[in-house]
């Protein structure tokens, strides 16, 4: 009877510490260089499953919506040139996300992500000056957008560090995305001065040049997101230690 108590007690035990060590959000991947872009790729999306409901381990509790302080694009030059603002932009969908490919070179540290969003809707608040198709676009309101069929690459760079408690965790040393959309819905709402032959110019341009609004969003956009990834990665890094994501020994 004691041995069996023993032998529960000491099960009881390795598996307390096996579960310390595999956190139930994460898949630990073999170093093998045959599996490992597979099994980061796996690993990824368990996080992000978790991620979607909060991960109070990892003091993330919601992830959305996705914020960017503002954006601005300019279309056209000279005092008449369009130029629209946009501020306090929040953006819905984007814990959706869903790794398809993983590229990894473990020795220096660089990966290489591609990813696809199905749906990403964006409001913010728009301020704009100029004429636009004739119309002075002079204005304020509420802008909002759907983004369908989202394709990104995120590249980065971490280095490795030892932590307070002697464990090797990461931090981004560079990071690069690029993306497309498939399909773009956008347009403006309430506008302030209530002028409603300026609010249809405005849709009827936005929607019939979405592709190229995004165009010259981009850059700024790009800027933007890289940082909101970057502080993103490091959040996570600090709190998974090198080891639980791939099996060192």
């Amino acid at each position: 009877m004691c041995h069996k108590l023993g032998f529960i007690l000491l099960a009881s035990i390795v598996g307390a510490i096996w579960a310390q060590e595999q956190p139930y959000y994460l898949q630990q991947c073999p170093r093998d260089e045959a599996q490992i872009n597979e099994c980061l790729r796996d690993s990824g999306n368990k996080l992000v499953h978790y991620l979607q409901k909060g991960v109070p381990e990892l003091d993330i509790y919601e992830i959305e919506p996705v914020m960017i302080d503002e954006i601005g694009i300019v279309l056209g030059s000279g005092p008449d040139g369009y130029r629209a603002l946009f501020r306090n932009i929040q953006a819905y969908g984007v814990s959706n996300i869903t790794v398809t490919n993983i590229r990894s070179d473990l020795d220096s540290l660089q990966f290489q992500l591609t990813c696809e969003i199905p749906r990403i809707r964006v409001k913010a608040q728009y301020r704009s000056t100029g004429v636009l198709i004739l119309v002075k676009a002079s204005g304020a309101g509420d802008y909002w957008g759907e983004y369908e069929g989202v394709k990104a690459k995120i590249y980065f760079k971490a280095v490795a560090n030892e932590g307070a408690d002697g464990r090797t965790y990461l931090t981004t040393d560079s990071v690069k995305m690029d993306f497309n959309v498939k399909d773009i819905q956008m347009g403006v709402d309430n506008i302030a001065n209530g002028n409603s032959v300026i609010q249809a110019a405005l849709n009827l341009f936005i929607n019939s040049n979405s592709q190229e609004l995004l165009k010259e969003m981009k850059p700024a956009l790009r800027t933007k997101l890289t940082l909101v990834i970057r502080n993103f990665m490091d959040r996570i890094f600090a709190k998974i230690p090198l080891d639980e994501w791939i099996n060192l020994n």
